[in-house]
């Protein structure tokens, strides 16, 4: 074979990712890992995951690899500082958290907020017209996939050996398993050190937690692929309009809020899934969020160890809830402010962090209640569903403008042309009216997985398959395949 078709198939080969829901990691990948996994060892083990986690990361672009070795080494190094510091060593383990700390908000920083930062300060110098204004060049940079989620739980390791709260870790093979874990390593969820630490060392293989891993990532996958990718497709076409009528609005942002849930929450299943069939337990990420009755109930049941890891390293150390219900309501707004902008460079997750984090302040303020508590539980699922649609809107809008347009659509303010009845045709087909009843029956009445899986027989077992191969029959089909997360 000529060198150039070689050099060819190797860039198409590095070009994308290598998400659970392709045939590469269904057909190859994933057996591969699980085949020779199962070969190795009791010792190598950890090894072999290592391994098998850098070439999942490195396959959309290999020099990625080497930015999460470099943060795995210095959170490695920081642990053994401050885990071996004298008890009257206070400065040395302080000067181990801060290397940590530094290094790792400066390279979430730097790959991920340089440029939005550019743009902001020549916005704001555009915006109040100083004359003889040179604008700052906007730098851009490839945002490495997941360096949101891995910089978390590796910092969360050095802080956790600060506290106390773990026991740093000698061997680097399994920190670096740790950090670099493929199941979970580039959407979460974000695992705490503390949560594998006895699991590295030591951990059961079964046939019963293996079968229920294969049941959670089976239906994970049905998510993702029957539910999420079809909803998504209807808010794509929604907010791809210039005018939209009012219910066309709302039957797109409705498709969107069931297409992040079903995407997320399918892959967290899949990830803990594929955490059971090696022998890891990872906690529950998802907890029917829409089901809740208020803002603070969200994010209870909302992206579990993103909130755990917030209030755990954000919110406590800010305060907390110890000065008074006006400081905590404060506390709130800063963590969810940061938390808005931890998902994306952009005011517009700043502007979703502040809406929520003002609900949970002013629920906060009214005794953990929301404004509307009189109702009865089923119209407070309501509302609360209907405020986190709208705080949506910011998350999915493109500019800040679009956000306010796509509002005004769906509260009567915008005018709308006789030609926004053609998208009639293509948002309320046959298949995506299905695919919407699904979602919200699975939404508000089905059982949880993390539930229906606890005890595996024949029944289930034949769901699972079928769910299995319906899934791969619709994905050999489908060109959309989006993971919304992997972009933060």
């Amino acid at each position: 074979m000529p060198p150039a078709v070689i050099a060819n198939v190797l860039l198409t080969w590095i070009s994308f990712s290598m998400v659970f829901s392709s045939h590469i990691f269904l057909f190859y990948f994933l057996p591969l890992s699980l085949l020779a996994y199962y070969c190795m060892p009791r010792r190598g083990k950890n090894v072999l995951m290592t391994l098998f986690s850098y070439i999942f990361y490195g396959w959309s672009n290999p020099l990625f690899t080497l930015l999460m070795f470099f943060s795995t080494l210095i959170d490695y190094c920081c642990g053994l500082v401050i885990g071996y510091a004298a008890p009257d060593q206070q400065r040395r383990r302080k000067l181990g958290l801060l290397v940590s700390l530094v290094s790792n908000l400066s390279l979430l920083g730097f790959f991920k907020y340089t440029g939005f930062a550019m743009e902001s300060y020549n916005q704001l110098f555009t915006l109040v017209g100083i004359d003889g204004f040179d604008p700052v060049p906007v730098l851009r940079f490839l945002l490495p996939l997941g360096i949101s989620f891995y910089t978390f739980q590796s910092m969360s390791y050095s802080i956790d050996v600060y506290r106390r709260d773990a026991v740093c870790i000698r061997n680097f093979i399994d920190f670096a398993c740790f950090v670099s874990m493929f199941p979970q390593l580039v959407a979460g969820p974000i695992i705490r050190f503390q949560e594998v630490a006895d699991q590295l060392a030591s951990r059961v293989h079964s046939f019963e937690k293996f079968a229920r891993g294969v049941a959670f990532f089976s239906l994970g996958m049905a998510k993702k692929v029957l539910l999420a990718n079809s909803c998504g497709k209807i808010a794509d076409t929604a907010f791809a309009a210039s005018s939209l009528h009012w219910l066309d609005s709302w039957f797109g942002i409705v498709a969107y809020s069931f297409q992040i849930y079903f995407d997320f929450s399918g892959y967290s299943d899949m990830a803990i899934g594929l955490g059971l069939m090696f022998g890891f337990v990872f906690a529950k990420n998802f907890d029917s969020p829409y089901r809740s009755a208020s803002i603070t109930e969200f994010w209870q049941r909302w992206h579990i160890s993103l909130s755990t890891w917030l209030r755990e390293y954000l919110y406590i150390p800010l305060g907390g809830n110890r000065k008074g219900a006006a400081r905590t309501a404060v506390n709130m707004g800063i963590v969810m402010l940061l938390g808005g902008l931890w998902h994306g460079a952009s005011w517009n997750f700043v502007v979703w962090g502040a809406m929520h984090g003002i609900l949970l302040g002013s629920e906060r303020m009214l005794g953990k209640k929301p404004f509307y508590a009189m109702l009865p539980r089923g119209l407070r699922i309501a509302v609360t569903f209907v405020l986190v649609n709208i705080a949506w809107v910011f998350f999915r809008a493109t500019t800040f403008g679009g956000a306010f347009d796509y509002l005004g659509s769906m509260f009567c303010l915008a005018a709308v042309p006789q030609t926004s009845l053609l998208l009639d045709g293509l948002l309320y087909t046959p298949y995506t009216l299905l695919s919407m009843a699904v979602a919200a029956v699975i939404v508000w009445r089905a059982p949880q997985t993390w539930d229906w899986t606890r005890e595996m027989g024949p029944a289930k077992g034949v769901v699972v398959v079928g769910v299995f191969i319906c899934s791969v029959a619709v994905l050999s089909m489908q060109s959309y395949n989006p993971f919304i997360y992997f972009n933060f």
